[in-house]
């Protein structure tokens, strides 16, 4: 049996409702991971869980328990929430009854490991948790080695980044760095950079990426900085056939990511 809460006033359930502040989960140095996929995806990736909240009067289905005892196993301290509890500590507004504290992702591009044909993914500029966190999940469906994030404008250990991504935020190595110590880590590492851009004269079709390949994409507000517009490898465009002039960042990713794998046989 694990303890009960069913005070508001509990110091531990205190503690996560504070961390709804970037700078209380900067200083705890931890982020929240909440519901079943998120949590299933932490675990299987050999993420530390440091805290573990349940209640099972919220569980979806019938897999929940076997995450609590699976967590249970690696010693994880596990503390059981009554229902209005754990709805005060919850982001969703239709809660699964599990909510994990890990910690924070801070990896540097010195970090990553790279395959001999690496396929890598860039976002400069990236505003929205939701955006980056479906990128998250369109690198991992389409097998890439990394994500990098240049010259961040969102919080990568947002909640929304786990929750959009579905757990495979776990999954893909992500790291942070500038744009010109990204374009001098490429060009030393022989990876060629396809960038996005509506200006661009050649479609996304034409360019060979069956070769090592980094794949980047800007916001759609402000696009791409000068320095990838000037110092990419190559420049592509998305043919935009209707009214709009650009596509939400994420979606052109996941365009862009799907013909790294078509030209590369789906392998």
């Amino acid at each position: 049996m694990h303890p009960l809460i069913t005070s508001l006033q509990n110091p531990a359930i205190k503690e996560v409702v504070k961390m709804r502040q970037r700078s209380h989960r900067d200083e705890a140095g931890l982020l929240i991971v909440e519901g079943y996929r998120e949590v299933k995806r932490a675990l299987d990736n050999e993420i530390p869980i440091r805290t573990m909240f349940y209640c099972p009067a919220l569980y979806q289905g019938k897999n929940e328990p076997t995450l609590v005892a699976r967590s249970a196993e690696l010693d994880v301290p596990l503390l059981e929430c009554s229902e209005p509890v754990f709805r005060k500590i919850a982001y969703r507004d239709r809660p699964e009854g599990l909510l994990a504290l890990c910690p924070q992702i801070r990896r540097t591009l010195a970090d990553l490991t790279l395959p001999e044909n690496p396929f890598v993914v860039i976002g400069e500029h990236i505003e929205k948790p939701g955006n980056l966190g479906t990128m998250l999940r369109t690198a991992d469906a389409a097998g890439a080695d990394a994500l990098i994030v240049c010259d961040r404008c969102t919080d990568i250990n947002n909640p929304n980044v786990v929750r959009a991504s579905i757990g495979t935020l776990f999954a893909v190595p992500l790291a942070e760095a500038s744009t010109e110590d990204t374009l001098a880590w490429l060009k030393a590492r022989g990876i060629r950079s396809v960038a996005a851009s509506p200006h661009a004269e050649r479609n996304y079709t034409e360019v060979d990426m069956t070769q090592p390949v980094a794949v980047v994409v800007g916001a759609e507000q402000f696009g791409l900085s000068e320095a990838w517009m000037t110092q990419a490898d190559e420049l592509v465009r998305i043919p935009m056939l209707g009214q709009a002039d650009s596509l939400n960042v994420a979606a052109a990713a996941t365009i862009l990511l799907y013909e790294v794998v078509r030209q590369r046989g789906g392998k």
